[in-house]
């Protein structure tokens, strides 16, 4: 599968069950080409019968140490994946965003066994059913480990939507109150922070088909409106109305969003007109 046709046949089309089968093909034609990888992709996908039980076993492996053992988060993520299946739902939306939007993204199997960005997401999304379930200590030891291990820092009390793209995923921040909508894209190095020293509701709030470009820092309780492009470097501080976009330190309208659905064209090119 690669190229923009299979893109379209297979992302956001199927139910969980064939795409889990279209994950386990490609792993099974993997082995085939690349038999050094056969233990690999064995263990991460072709041993499970389903879709969450590979994603709990991914969360454990990536995420124990010499302070928790696999076993237990194993146990922790099965839990989690058996009372929540709205997990699952959300991880096939990921993924179906990264294949859609990302052109390094050839096939469905990628990011489940190799992309930072998506791994990181399905463990913020375990460590966030814990902090909703009271159990916030666990949490924060799964923001920890992913921090030290994905180099993504996500507080397990944010709250992020489904079909949302991080790219890259080095050094990515996304603060305690921030919520993040459906069918956004980041990438690498952006920040959902605060301002100062102030408790309370302090990070921003992003609309759904929002596209962040690389390094950009959006500080404060703001509103970034729907459908709107944020340029990389930009420093936003103040609230961008939905279907524009803003570049700059500070940042700055500069034109149109470009397109309906930003997040999914990731175009980051300011046309001229923005410019002048």
């Amino acid at each position: 599968m690669d190229g923009q046709s299979d893109r379209t046949l297979i992302a956001g089309l199927q139910p969980r069950e064939t795409l889990w089968d279209s994950i386990r093909a490609e792993a099974a034609a993997a082995v085939q080409a690349e038999p050094l990888l056969g233990a690999l992709i064995h263990a991460g996908l072709l041993h499970h019968r389903t879709f969450h039980c590979a994603l709990a076993y991914r969360f454990s492996l990536k995420l124990a140490s010499g302070e928790m053992s696999e076993q237990i988060l194993r146990e922790i993520a099965d839990d989690a994946h058996t009372r929540e299946p709205s997990l699952a739902a959300a991880a096939q939306a990921d993924l179906e965003a990264v294949f859609a939007r990302d052109p390094a993204c050839h096939r469905l199997m990628q990011p489940m066994l190799f992309f930072k960005g998506y791994q990181a997401l399905q463990a913020y999304r375990i460590g966030h059913w814990l902090w909703e379930n009271g159990r916030r200590d666990m949490a924060y030891f799964v923001q920890m480990r992913c921090s030290e291990v994905f180099g993504v820092d996500i507080h397990p009390a944010a709250r992020i939507g489904t079909g949302v793209m991080i790219d890259h995923a080095h050094s990515i921040v996304i603060g305690e109150t921030a919520v993040v909508g459906n069918d956004v894209s980041m990438l690498h190095s952006v920040t959902l922070g605060g301002t100062g020293k102030e408790d309370g509701d302090r990070h921003p709030k992003i609309g759904d088909g929002v596209m962040i470009g690389a390094g950009a820092k959006v500080l404060g309780n703001i509103r970034v409106g729907a459908r709107s492009r944020i340029a990389a470097g930009s420093v936003v501080l103040m609230d961008v109305p939905p279907c524009k976009t803003v570049a700059g330190v500070p940042a700055r309208i500069v034109g149109d969003a470009g397109c309906d659905q930003p997040s999914d064209m990731m175009n980051q090119i300011l046309g001229l007109d923005s410019v002048f």
